[in-house]
């Protein structure tokens, strides 16, 4: 099986490099190739590769065999994966879905910063504050929110089929119906004090309420978006951006960040946390102990509990001995792939052991 939001290890700076950048679809073989410490000892083998034009700001599989791109030139692209002779191909694109209106059309494109999808549908968002909601055998979008918000968008995720959520660069996380004709959201949820940027948003899996965001300052901040408009949960983390967070897709009591500082967190909030064997290998372990009040009163979600006693929380960092900033991550399973400044991607086999 493959991940569902797969890498993406890029960030943009001030300065543009014309570059071939590509997309490169892997095999990292089979469970016997696994090391002590559980990270993969084969060599993974290119399967296929395509250029790309611009930066791959985000990625994900839209099926088994189609993944969508986002560029930094505003573009999106659903690439083909023909598997019978390991070959990809451009199956649709969308230029300029995302691109600044005050500048001519040769170089107006606006970096397109996130993508999620949902078959047949996926949704787009971008510097330009813009909302696309595109279907994957149509030519054009089914929907353009414009002026979805006034700075830049840096993630969205799909709350129900219907709903999506936005997160921004004023730390702002908004709900959007996408049943409702009119151009604004729904709910606007706010970080109080400092208008710190979000990063990155996951929704829990089988919680819907339940939503995790990361941002510049490297906190954790949990919500429940049923209630209030601050979040339930913020927890000191990472000492630079948080680039990415995800609840394990089928084991959702842990969720994993990485940050620019080089670190990559799990946390786990599974019940008798204190008494069960590790998950994770023992090399360079570091774990802390974590309570967190909370505001609500009636939920059953782990990362919602507000009883201390019970709420214990575990973090391991998985890379110990860290250097250059770990850009994404994904999970599926036993299985952890992540991505570094050190154009590197690393696979752990065996997260749950």
């Amino acid at each position: 099986p493959r991940p569902d939001p797969t890498l993406h290890t890029t960030k943009t700076g001030g300065v543009i490099f014309v570059q071939d950048n590509r997309i490169s679809i892997w095999s990292v073989g089979d469970l016997g190739n696994v090391g002590l410490n559980g990270e993969y000892q084969g060599e993974p083998q290119l399967l296929c590769d395509i250029r790309h034009n611009g930066d791959v700001m985000d990625m994900q599989f839209l099926d088994q065999e189609r993944i969508v791109v986002a560029s930094s030139t505003g573009t999106v692209t659903v690439f083909h994966h023909h598997q019978n002779n390991q070959t990809l191909s451009a199956n649709q694109r969308w230029e300029k879905a995302h691109s600044h209106v005050d500048q001519d059309t040769s170089c107006g494109g606006a970096a397109c910063t996130g993508v999620i999808c949902n078959n047949p549908e996926i949704v787009t968002v971008g510097e330009d504050g813009r909302i696309n909601l595109f279907r994957a055998d149509q030519k054009d979008a089914v929907r353009t929110i414009d002026n979805a918000d006034s700075s830049t968008l840096h993630a969205v995720t799909f709350l129900r089929t219907t709903e999506i959520l936005t997160v921004n660069s004023i730390g702002q996380l908004k709900i959007w119906d996408l049943r409702q004709q009119r151009n604004e959201p729904s709910q606007i949820f706010s970080l109080t004090g400092d208008r710190v940027p979000l990063h990155c948003v996951d929704r829990h899996p089988n919680q819907q309420h339940v939503v995790a965001t990361g941002g510049q300052d490297g906190m954790l901040s949990v919500w429940d978006i049923r209630q209030g408009t601050m979040p339930v949960s913020l927890l000191n983390a990472h000492e630079a951006e948080m680039w990415e967070v995800h609840f394990h897709p089928s084991n959702p009591d842990h969720l994993f960040t990485c940050s620019e500082d080089g670190s990559l967190w799990h946390w786990d909030t599974s019940t008798d946390v204190a008494e069960k064997p590790s998950f994770l290998h023992q090399g360079g372990r570091s774990t802390t102990y974590f309570s967190h009040n909370t505001i609500n009163q009636s939920v059953v979600s782990a990362w919602l509990s507000n009883d201390p006693t019970k709420d214990r929380m575990e973090i391991t960092n998985l890379i110990p001995n860290q250097t250059l900033s770990v850009n994404s991550l994904d999970i599926l399973g036993p299985c952890l792939v992540y991505g570094t400044d050190a154009e590197a991607i690393y696979v752990n086999r065996q997260l749950f052991a």
